[in-house]
Parts: structure tokens; sequence; C-alpha cells
């Protein structure tokens, strides 16, 4: 094959997805059909089985991305400012993604098919958006009436031996209180087999145009948190471990201490937040041997994440973690985080005992209202704080914001007036970072 040439077909089928393409390739001897300058030809590969076939796949989906049909009031995509990119807008609700990359899918636009592949081809594990399982709740918070029937094919899934991951996103006076209790009675009568639960808090920003969506009240995370408590105990009886997680958001707002690293067992729901901030800990002092970082963020798979890997790297190709020209390592050392990560970090800072190192909370006025997380940090509010920072210090970033060395509002790090130190975001990188200092 040439350079330029287009793979057709595989033994004769068109794959639909990474998925197919990766069981077809593996049939030796592969029986291509290729396209060069507009004529087909065949040609015969012989490989060894789970050898790479060094074709370059720019996409893990070959045919249309199942779209979203829900009108969800907290969906963030129609919370985005205008002027993006346009493959931030793509609402996806496709099971492929979810099992690939990790987002979720409401089960709306499962079919029978859908079904039969995913058992056998054991797409596991999947991930599933919850919210209520009262069918008018659900049908109301989803604006779609399937969504009143649809977590049928959870019980499929879960029938199946399908690993299942569940969200449940909180809306202040929607689904919290009673309806989050009867939700999670209902997970233990119906669903008790599925993998972990976790309990979000609603993002609002400052775009949002529903009424409805406001953020959590302290007292409001309080009751969520009291809720979850009461329900793990359930769980551990029932199933041996506590499933239901609150996101470490909750904790903060609610100005309470995050539970124990132990809790959280194997962390399974890291990147929704739940026991994001133990797990940074346990990395960052050395209580943990293991790194757990993070691994996606809320945009990755949309325009940055390879077709085989599954995970986007947070920068370009082999480019180097720092971006820019960086000062001496004895300069002091500015963090720069988000509201939310500065509520974390700021108490292993200060046990560090570093009087060198200091922590730049970012505010997001980019995206406004109750965003606070790291991971949505854009250049230009990073270009705002920075003009205010001295030069010759080292400013390190984690590089959560990053999709292929981009930030959400398609700047990049050498555009800040600053130079930057782009590190992991995991607690054993930023150890490293001031160690170097």
């Amino acid at each position: 094959m040439h350079i330029g040439d287009e793979l057709h077909s595989i033994h004769g089928e068109q794959p639909r997805d990474i998925l197919e393409y990766r069981n077809l390739v593996d049939r030796t001897p592969i029986e291509f059909e290729v396209r060069r300058d507009g004529l087909l030809f065949e040609l015969e590969v012989d490989k060894p089985v789970n050898e790479p076939l060094g074709i370059e796949v720019h996409s893990a989906l070959f045919d249309e991305v199942r779209t979203c049909d829900n009108h969800c009031e907290f969906c963030f995509i129609y919370q985005l400012p205008p002027g993006l990119r346009k493959s931030l807008y793509l609402k996806d609700d496709d099971y492929r993604l979810s099992f690939l990359y990790g987002n979720y899918t409401t089960l709306t636009r499962f079919t029978e098919a859908d079904l039969e592949r995913v058992i056998s081809e054991r797409l596991s594990p999947l991930n599933v958006s919850i919210h209520a399982t009262d069918p008018a709740v659900r049908q109301e918070m989803l604006r779609n009436r399937r969504g009143a029937s649809s977590l049928r094919w959870l019980s499929e899934l879960l029938t199946a031996d399908i690993e299942v991951h569940g969200q449940v996103v909180v809306c202040p006076s929607l689904n919290d209180g009673d309806i989050l209790d009867q939700t999670l009675a209902d997970i233990a009568d119906r669903y008790r087999t599925m993998e972990t639960v976790c309990v979000v808090p609603l993002g609002v920003s400052k775009y949002s145009s529903e009424e409805r969506m406001r953020a959590h009240t302290p007292d409001e995370a309080n009751a969520v948190i009291d809720t979850v408590d009461r329900w793990q105990a359930v769980f551990l009886e029932l199933v041996g471990h506590p499933m239901v997680h609150a996101s470490d958001e909750y904790y903060i707002l609610a100005g309470r201490e995050f539970p124990s690293f132990e809790e959280y067992g194997e962390t399974p729901m890291h990147e929704d937040g739940i026991g994001m901030a133990r797990t940074f800990e346990a990395e960052f002092t050395g209580k943990s041997a293991d790194v757990v970082g993070v691994q996606s963020g809320f945009f990755s798979w949309v325009d940055a994440a390879p077709a085989e890997g599954y995970r986007a790297p947070r920068t370009c190709g082999d480019e180097p973690a720092v971006l820019q020209i960086r000062p001496r390592a004895t300069a002091p050392v500015g963090i720069l985080t988000g509201s939310l990560g500065a509520a974390v970090l700021a108490p292993l800072i200060a046990a560090h005992e570093r009087d060198d190192v200091r922590i730049i909370a970012v505010e997001n006025e980019f995206f406004g209202g109750n965003v606070g997380v790291s991971g949505l940090m854009v250049g230009a509010d990073l270009d705002r704080v920075l003009h205010a920072e001295p030069e010759g210090h080292r400013y390190l970033l984690p590089d959560v914001c990053l999709n292929r060395g981009l930030f959400l509002d398609g700047t990049r790090p050498e555009d800040l007036p600053r130079p930057v130190e782009v590190i992991a975001t995991d607690g054993v990188a930023l150890r490293a970072a001031l160690e170097r200092s």
C-alpha cells in the first residue's frame, strides 16, 4: 500500500468502527480492497495475529456518530459559548464511545441489535446516565419520551454480565431529596449488580438559558452527601461494597472532609471527580505507588482521541512537557489550577512547607457560573491571570485542560504571556516538578 491509499473493505466487509476493524485485520491472511486515485484493486497481506497492521486509522467510528436526541436542561453542550470549534457542539449518545472513551449513554437510542453486539463482542465496561429511575422524572429530565423506558436496556446489560458504571447528575429541586432516595432504592432493588454509581452536581455556565438550572447551596450539598452515606451502608450490606459515591465537588461545597483514600477502593469513577482529591493526595505524598492521574476530560474524545489507544495525549506528538523556555529551577513556583483544584491543593502545599510555592486559582470567566474544574481552564482566563503575575517565576499547568496542545478556546500554551510548564495531572508529577525547584 502507498501513502494516500484509502482502505475500502476488509475480507469483503466495510467495518463500521475501530472495533470491527481490529477484528477483521486479525484474520490472516488479510484480503483488502483499496482505492487509489479513484480505482479499486485487491491486496493480500499476511501478518501475525494481534500484531499492528501499520495502517493509520483516522477515527474510531467510520460510520456516523450516533447523536443524542435528548434535550436535557442540564446538558453542558447547550451551555457552551458561541464561536468554539464545531466539533465541541456535537452531542453523542453512542454506546461505542461509551466503551472506547468512557462517555455516558442514556440508552434512549439503544436497540436490540446494539444489545446483541455488546453481548457477543463483550463491549464492557459501559457508562450509563441514570439521573432518575422514576419514569416520569427521567422522561422530564431527558425531555424525551423514550427516557421513561430506556433503562430496560440497563437490566438486559446487567443480566448479560456487562460491567456498567452509572451516573446521576443531581439538579436541585428536580431529582434530589426524595427522588434521589428513590433512585438509589431502585438501583438497590433492580440494578444492584452495577459496578459503581457516581452522584455528581449540576454544572451551570453563564450561558445556560434554563431557568430551573442552578448551582447547589451548601445545605443541598450536605443533604446529598448524607443521602449517599446512608445508601453506602445499604449497598455495603447488599453487595459487599459501597457502590455509590458523591463527587469531590460536593465535599468542597459542603466544607466537609473527603472520605479516606481506602473508602474509594480502586477509584473506578476517578474521571467523574469521585475520589480524585484523595487519589491526588496519595500520589503526592507517596502513600500510593500507583499513578491514576486524569485520563480524559469532558471533550477529550471529540477531536483529539486517537482511534487506537483510546486515550488522547494532552500535548501534540513528541513535544516536550516544557512548552516554552522555562526560568531557572530555583525560581518561585506558581501552580495554576481551577478554583476547585485550589481547594484540594492548598492543604497539600501547606503541609509541604514550601514558602516559595503558591497556588494560583484561575477563576473561570470564560464559562462563568459555577464552573471551577481545572479541566475547563482556557487560554483566555490563563492569559488574564498570568498578565498580573511576575516574570521569571515557574508556572506549572496541569495537562488536563489540553487536548492535543489546545485549550477549549482554541489557544495554545505558547500563546500565554508567561512561560508555562505543562505537567501530568497527578500528584507524582507535581511532586517531581516541585523537587526540581
